[in-house]
């Protein structure tokens, strides 16, 4: 078929597998592809098959099996073969296709009908990972987008094995010889403007425009389109399983701007649902027009297809499509035992306008649309009933649990069993399952789902005498369709909610250091405050309590303070201790307690109390008119959930402190405040001051925190910092950061590593230091930005702005799309008012190149080995100059083909006679210098005919 038949039809298209033998390596692939009715027609209407390269291994042909015309004038096209791999491994699938369509505006070079269509997917293979597929992606680009109006669309990828997938832009590509691909010249489409350097703006009139992906719902926003044409975009959806990534599908997508005369619908905000398996849910979903407009609401994802979901999939009805204005349609699911997994279901909506009923010239109406995710999270069901006895074993100290008969008998679930030493509330959250973590419980067991029952003899060494207990119960799910007696089948499945404690209320044998709280602040008489909760023992024992110091927080040095006789009768004060003469000024303190009891008429060391800090005050970066202060105690109680209470000196009355804010804190990141001036606690009186860059402030804080344990009294434990006084300018300053890149190992390298190699990524990880030069540096660090060079003499330029969230913020970073490992790299940080840190170190990179010549070909005409070319394939080759010489040494070849092709022929193209010739290749390899690195390579080569 000639090369004009295909022209101009490919508007989007991916490539995805699925295995579909558990015996051989043997997966379906599948290409969907949507092809440009409007301006391809008779290309896409000859398009009966396609071509696909495993690796390099290829052309494959795929015949067609289905067409679907999907309205905007496009129609998708379904491609398959079955395919046996040799081997596990990681693969790479590709297809490409002539020719692009003329005109696109953000790809080059020009003309672009010149440049072909190409889109691959990479397939880690291996025995760990079952009968494992891709994900499909499950809506259709086909939305128009329209100047001035924010443009999103969602690819609807779902992963039928409930993998993590996360998503990135991806630089469009075109395919090159044995099924590789090379980066197109690109810009983001926001950044096309008539004319060049104009400025472009958002739907709401904030400039510039935006365009970008959210790399976890994977909603691809363009706010706003200012040049009617067509765009070119790629993404990468990323498969993880259990941290580890196992493949990525490339889209590549054609966006069609048009002027429309319109609004575009909007959906109204759609939940997230968390909800128990066995649950019905029933969701509204609605739409507006504010033109009044004819609305189609749809709706895609996994829920609804039987191939991908567990019995029963969900359903949506719209009872009264086509309504102008407005439009509901009702997402109906019973949730079974079979949906649980651990990764929400993403079930897609989309609102589509159409021109109102006697609108004049229907036919040129342009339809927009609105997209919109809504996350349905299943879980497994709370265990219920669990109960515990002590018995008698020969291990010692050991309980007995029981529990009612799980709900859902999943084959190869488990129930978990964890325990924790002491009584303790959860809170309940129903979209987190499983235990939370920091919640101190560990997992002692598990059992199979059908089983009732589980002695804890703390693994055959007996548990401790007189300790409280506390057990929960959590079960846990294989995978969707994961074979249970796979290994790893539990990798990425669900959780149930942790079931209610069960805790043995026994007696508490030891003390438990509850209060450590700064009294005076002072260079040398300063004073903190100790206090502990009497162990539980029958009064008139006599008992001693000795108490430890360490300087610092973390101080581990310690230093008997106190000994104190008691004869644990209630009521005597002999659980406080006040420690004096301190540095408060300068030192946080840290305390642990000893605890001895009479044992056979003498004293003995029980045990040691967990240590705990004073509170410690720092002031943090902020703008001259404010003052930040941050704080942090290291307890073994929690101070996290709580409201802490921030106090300012009054100086109206020195030594007088006034409340002037409650702060909700959650975890130690939000153990901070920024003080404007103002009073924000009324109840013991409002003093507002400004805050000025000349005077002093000076500040205490009271933290709140609690052991969650029904046995500690006080439940609330209140504890003071030390004062700090300090004035608006007194400020930290962001430190650089200290960054290292992902070695390579070239020495264990082979030939053929980079062959199959699509591009390729440099990982970057980077700390954060707490000092410098014993300078505190500011931890109040809102962005991190990462700078590349592709060269050590280029200046470096920033690549990205890494934020939140995730919180705290991401320490790594992943360069991708790259088309050498070759580079320089420095990362800076970024305080919570833009200020920018030095340089941290730079770190650079160079590749592991690879060039391996053979020593004999047969330049005979017969179609094997009949071209002297690199072994494998050559890795990082820039350039290379290449000489041949007989054994006289007269030269009598060179080229500069950096896969040398040598037939056996002089350059005038006359036949060289066999026997032995010699060589010598100048290879210059991508690296860190510019212009390359020359490798001088001797060797020789037999030539036989």
């Amino acid at each position: 078929m000639s090369h004009q038949a295909y022209a101009t039809h490919v508007r989007a298209g991916e490539l995805t597998a699925r295995r579909i033998s558990s015996s051989t390596l043997t997966y379906e692939i599948t290409l969907t592809a949507y092809f440009d009715m409007e301006n391809g027609k008779g290309a896409a209407d000859l398009q009966h098959n396609v071509n696909f390269y495993i690796g390099s291994d290829g052309p494959i042909t795929a015949p067609r099996l289905n067409i679907i015309n999907i309205g905007n004038n496009t129609t998708q096209n379904i491609y398959k073969i079955n395919y046996t791999f040799p081997s596990a491994g990681k693969y790479r699938i590709s297809y490409e296709q002539d020719n692009r369509n003329n005109n696109v505006l953000n790809i080059g070079p020009p003309p672009t009908q010149s440049l072909n269509f190409y889109v691959s997917t990479t397939l880690e293979i291996n025995a760990s990972f079952g009968m494992n597929q891709t994900p499909v992606m499950l809506n259709a680009p086909i939305d128009l987008a329209a100047v001035g109006q924010r443009y999103i669309h969602n690819p609807g990828a779902y992963d039928a094995d409930g993998d993590s997938l996360a998503y990135r832009l991806f630089v469009p590509q075109r395919g090159t010889t044995n099924g590789a691909g090379i980066n197109l010249q690109y810009k983001d489409p926001n950044l096309v403007v008539v004319p060049e350097g104009s400025p472009s703006y958002t739907e709401t009139g904030a400039s510039p425009a935006k365009f970008s992906m959210d790399p976890i719902t994977g909603d691809l926003v363009w706010d706003a389109p200012m040049v009617k044409g067509y765009y070119n975009v790629a993404f990468v959806v990323e498969e993880w399983r259990d941290g580890v990534l196992i493949g990525q599908i490339v889209r590549d997508m054609q966006i069609i701007v048009e002027e429309a005369r319109n609004d575009r619908p909007v959906l109204d905000p759609l939940p997230e649902i968390c909800v128990e398996a066995g649950t019905i849910i029933n969701q509204k979903i609605t739409a507006q027009d504010k033109n009044g407009d004819k609305l189609t609401l749809t709706s895609s994802g996994g829920v609804y297809d039987a191939s991908l979901v567990a019995s029963p999939v969900a359903k949506f009805t719209v009872a009264q499509q086509g309504s102008q204005g407005s439009v509901s349609g009702n997402f109906i699911w019973q949730t079974s035992c079979g949906h649980i997994r651990q990764e929400a279901y993403d079930v897609l909506f989309k609102v589509e306008d159409g021109p109102a009923d006697g609108s004049p010239n229907p036919a040129l109406f342009k339809k927009l649309a609105d997209l919109g995710v809504m996350n349905v999270r299943v879980y497994g069901p709370k265990p219920q009933n669990l109960r515990g006895v002590e018995v008698a074993d020969p291990a010692g100290v050991a309980y007995q649990l029981n529990w009612d008969s799980y709900k859902c008998q999943i084959p190869g679930a488990k129930i978990v069993i964890y325990r924790k030493e002491g009584c303790t509330t959860l809170p309940e959250d129903v979209c987190i399952s499983g235990i939370p973590a920091g919640s101190g419980y560990t997992e002692v067991g598990r059992v199979e789902v059908n089983e009732t029952g589980f002695l804890d003899n703390n693994k055959g060494a007996g548990l401790r005498a007189g300790v409280s207990y506390s057990y929960r119960l959590v079960a846990v799910f294989p995978r969707p369709g994961a074979n249970p007696t796979e290994p790893g089948s539990l990798i990425g499945g669900g959780k149930s909610v942790a079931s209610d404690e069960f805790c043995l209320q026994l007696p508490m044998v030891m003390p438990v250091i509850t209060n450590v709280t700064v009294d005076i602040t002072n260079a040398t008489t300063g004073q903190i405050t100790v206090k502990w909760i009497r162990p539980s023992s029958s009064a008139g024992m006599p008992a001693q309590y000795q108490l430890y110091r360490a300087v610092g927080q973390n101080g581990t040095n310690f230093t008997r303070i106190a000994t104190i006789n008691t004869n644990l009768t209630p009521g005597v004060a002999d659980t406080l201790f006040v420690d004096k003469g301190l540095n408060t000024e300068a030192n946080a303190y840290r305390y642990q307690l000893e605890y001895y009891r009479t044992e056979n008429g003498a004293l003995t060391k029980l045990d040691v109390t967990e240590p705990a800090s004073s509170v410690w005050l720092q002031q943090g970066s902020a703008i001259p008119s404010n003052v930040r202060l941050n704080w942090s105690a290291i307890v073994p109680w929690s101070n996290s959930n709580q409201v802490h209470r921030v106090y300012r000196e009054d100086k109206a009355n020195p030594g007088s402190f006034n409340r002037i804010a409650e702060v909700s804190v959650t975890g130690a990141q939000t153990f901070t405040y920024t003080d404007d001036g103002t009073d924000r606690y009324a109840a013991d009186g409002t003093v507002n001051v400004p805050i000025s860059t000349t005077d002093s402030y000076c500040y205490k804080v009271e933290t709140v925190g609690s052991y969650n344990n029904s046995q500690i009294k006080p439940d609330k434990l209140y504890n003071f910092s030390q004062i700090i006084c300090v004035t608006a300018s007194d400020t930290a300053k962001p430190c650089p950061p200290v960054l290292t890149i992902d070695p390579l190992d070239c020495d264990n390298l082979g030939p053929d590593t980079y062959c199959s190699a699509v591009s390729f990524a440099n990982n970057l990880s980077w700390e954060y230091p707490q000092q410098v030069g014993g300078k505190e540096c500011d931890q109040n660090i809102s962005a991190y930005k990462v700078y590349y060079a592709r060269y050590e003499n280029e200046t470096p330029t920033l690549i990205k702005t890494i934020t939140a969230p995730p919180a705290p913020l991401s320490t790594t970073f992943v360069h991708s799309g790259l088309t050498s490992l070759s580079g320089c790299y420095y990362v800076t940080a970024v305080n919570g008012f833009g200020t920018e840190s030095a340089p941290s170190n730079t770190v650079c990179k160079n590749n592991c190149p690879a060039f391996v010549l053979p020593n004999v070909f047969t330049p005979n005409g017969d179609g094997k080995n009949d071209v002297f070319k690199p072994m494998d394939c050559p890795a990082f080759v820039q350039s290379l100059e290449f000489r041949v010489f007989n054994r006289w040494g007269a030269q009598v070849f060179d080229t500069k083909d950096v896969d040398v092709n040598w037939n056996g022929q002089t350059n005038a193209g006359k036949d060289l006679a066999a026997g032995q010739y010699y060589y010598e290749a100048k290879v210059y390899f991508e690296s860190t210098q510019q212009g390359g690195t020359p490798t001088t390579i001797k060797g020789w080569v037999q030539l036989l005919r």
